[in-house]
């Protein structure tokens, strides 16, 4: 799960960083409104987690571009104003949470797989392809009912691969989604393809059958075959 948290205040930025940084979710920041609109501008994001008091520039604002940028992409507002003008402003925008400081951070983790789930996987815990089904709350993977076990990284490529099905995905929005956007100073997308490989093996040891096609020079494409 990629995750960009928009948030001025240096010590809740910190302390939302190391807890979910536990949870193995791909975490990016942006510390004002200049650097989270250069990050949506740039990036995909499956949730973003929204300060509306930033020092240059207006919350509400960063939300509808947020929004007008990809609609899918799950908000949650983390803001100390608990006025319900301010909730229903931000709620008729597009966002999907509220949630007012001070917040526990296992609320807040809860919330943000309720707005992803809701978001991405239309409501489900699962996601299916034929005999392949991903179990987002158990984080488990099984192919014709047999258990596939996968590393974080193979789990989440297979996941993206999923949710995007039919459609093809360049080497670099494989790369930012699953590793961050760090990943741009790579000389070499070589490191995906080794995944890939693993997790094609892993899927045909257990009788499933090769959905992913490499379409030469762009990227990968997670789909049936065509009869030739």
């Amino acid at each position: 799960m990629k995750i960009l948290i928009v948030e001025d205040d240096l010590e809740i930025l910190r302390t939302v960083l190391k807890y979910f940084d536990a949870f193995g979710y791909v975490l990016e920041r942006a510390k004002n409104y200049k650097d989270g609109l250069i990050k949506i501008n740039e990036h995909t994001y499956d949730c973003v987690i929204l300060d509306l008091n930033l020092p240059d520039g207006d919350g509400i604002d960063l939300l509808a571009k947020i929004k007008e940028k990809n609609k899918s992409t799950g908000v949650i507002i983390l803001s100390a104003n608990s006025s319900l003008e301010t909730k229903v402003a931000g709620l008729e925008i597009g966002a999907d949470d509220y949630l007012t400081k001070p917040f526990h951070l296992s609320e807040l983790n809860a919330r943000i797989k309720s707005v992803v789930r809701r978001n991405m996987y239309e409501g489900d815990n699962r996601v299916a392809f034929n005999e392949i089904i991903i179990d987002t709350a158990a984080q488990e993977v099984t192919v014709n009912d047999k258990t596939l076990r996968l590393t974080k990284k193979e789990y989440e490529l297979l996941l993206y691969l999923l949710i995007n099905k039919n459609r093809v995905l360049t080497k670099q929005s494989i790369s930012e989604h699953i590793w961050g956007d760090f990943i741009d100073r790579s000389d070499s997308y070589d490191f995906i393809y080794s995944h890939l490989k693993n997790l094609r093996k892993k899927i045909l040891e257990k009788g499933g059958n090769d959905y992913i096609q490499t379409i030469y020079g762009i990227g990968y494409k997670f789909s049936e075959r065509e009869i030739e």
